[in-house]
C-alpha cells in the first residue's frame, strides 16, 4: 500500500519513490546480513542437528545492546569456511539492489576471523572477492571493503587487522579503509592513534565507531586519531561544542536509527537525533548497520526516517547526496551519481 504525507504530491508513492532513489549504504557489517533463510542454509551445510525455522528466527530476538552482541555471536558463528562468506556476499549485493543502493562501503571483521578462527584472512577474503564480483555483475551494485578492527581485543590486535588489510589492497582495490568497532568502553579510540597514521600512510581510509555506547569523548577521540567519519555519532548531542565542530567540519556521520533502537542505546525514536542533526547542518548519512539483525534493511530506514521526522522528499534527496559525496568513490563517479540523485523524480 502506498505511503502519502500531507504536503507531498498526494500522487507520489513515496516507498516506490524511496526505493527507485539512488542510495548508498555507508554502514553495513558482512557478517550482520546473514538473512533468516541464509542462515538456514548455513545450519544445513555446518549443525549435525539443522536449525528449525522458528529456532533460527528465535536467534534474531534479544533485549538490549549485551543481547545483540549475543545473537550476532549466534548467528554468524554459522561461518565457518570460506565458501560461506562468499554465499554472504553474493547475497547481500542481491539484497542491496532489490532496495535500489548502487554502491555499499561494508565493514569485514578480520578481527573475528583472527581471533575466532585463528585462520590465515587470505582464503576468506579470495572468496569475498568472488562473491562481489559474482554480485556486481548479476545486480549492478558495486561494493568496497572496509576492514574493521574489534576494539576491545587491544592495539595489538589492531595492527595485525589493519597491516593485513594495507597488503591485500594492493590485491584487491576494493579494500579502501580501515575502522575499530566493538566496546567503546573498553577501547578508546586513543589506543589507536599510530595505527591510524599508519594506516594512513598505506593509503586506506579511516572510520571509526564512536558515541554508540558511551559519551561525547569517545567521539572526541575518534576525530583526534583523523577518523574521516563516524559511525552513530549518537552522543554527539549532549555536546553543545562538539555539535559546532561537527558541523563546521562536516565530517559524515553515519547514522543507523532502528539499530540504535533496537540495541538501546537510544531509548526511543522521539528521542533520536537524526532530525536534530540534519537541521543543525550535521552531515547526516542514513544506514542500516545489520539489516537483519534489527528488522530494517536500508530502503526502510529511509521510509522510517522520512515518515517519522517528517522530511520532505527534497531533503532525503539531500540525504542520499550526502551519503555520495561522503562515500569513498572516486572523484568522476560521484559526480555521476551526484548528478543522478538530483535528477532524479523530475
Amino acid at each position: 500500500m502506498a505511503r502519502k504525507r500531507t504536503g507531498q504530491d498526494p500522487e507520489i508513492d513515496v516507498v516506490a519513490w524511496l526505493r527507485g532513489l539512488p542510495k548508498v549504504e555507508l554502514h553495513l557489517h558482512l557478517e550482520g546480513t546473514i538473512q533468516l533463510d541464509t542462515l538456514l542454509e548455513l545450519s544445513r551445510r555446518h549443525d549435525a542437528e539443522p536449525l528449525t525455522a522458528e529456532a533460527a528466527r528465535k536467534l534474531y530476538v534479544y533485549e538490549n545492546f549485551s543481547g545483540f552482541m549475543d545473537s550476532f555471536k549466534a548467528v554468524s558463528s554459522r561461518l565457518k569456511g570460506p565458501e560461506d562468506y562468499e554465499l554472504i556476499t553474493y547475497n547481500m549485493i542481491r539484497d542491496l539492489a532489490a532496495q535500489g543502493v548502487v554502491h555499499g562501503e561494508v565493514y569485514i571483521s578480520f578481527g573475528i576471523i583472527y581471533y575466532w578462527k585463528n585462520t590465515a584472512v587470505e582464503p576468506f577474503v579470495e572468496a569475498i572477492e568472488r562473491g562481489r564480483e559474482r554480485g556486481e555483475k548479476d545486480f549492478g551494485t558495486t561494493v568496497y571493503w572496509l576492514i574493521d578492527a574489534v576494539r576491545h581485543f587491544g592495539a595489538e590486535e589492531a595492527a595485525k587487522v589493519f597491516r593485513k588489510a594495507a597488503e591485500l589492497r594492493a590485491i584487491y582495490p576494493s579494500i579502501v579503509g580501515i575502522g575499530i568497532g566493538g566496546d567503546e568502553a573498553r577501547g578508546s579510540a586513543e589506543l589507536f592513534r599510530e595505527l591510524y597514521a599508519e594506516a594512513r600512510e598505506a593509503g586506506l581510509r579511516l572510520t571509526a565507531h564512536a558515541g554508540e555506547t558511551i559519551g561525547p569523548e569517545s567521539i572526541w577521540a575518534a576525530i583526534n586519531i583523523g577518523a574521516e567519519r563516524l559511525g552513530h555519532a549518537l552522543s554527539a548531542q549532549y555536546d553543545a561544542e562538539l555539535l559546532e565542530a561537527l558541523a563546521e567540519k562536516q565530517i559524515p556521520l553515519e547514522l543507523n536509527v532502528t539499530s540504535n533502537i533496537r540495541t538501546g542505546c537510544c531509548p526511543g525514536f522521539e528521542e533520536h537525533p537524526v532530525k536534530h542533526y540534519f537541521d543543525s547542518g550535521l552531515m547526516v548519512t542514513i544506514n542500516s548497520d545489520d539489516p537483519p539483525m534489527f528488522g530494517s534493511n536500508l530502503l526502510e530506514e529511509y521510509v522510517l526516517v522520512q515518515e517519522r521526522y517528517g522530511f520532505s522528499l527534497e531533503q532525503m534527496r539531500e540525504l542520499a547526496a550526502n551519503a555520495v559525496e561522503a562515500s569513498f568513490l572516486p572523484p568522476e563517479r560521484k559526480l555521476d551519481l551526484l548528478r543522478r540523485v538530483e535528477q532524479y523524480g523530475d
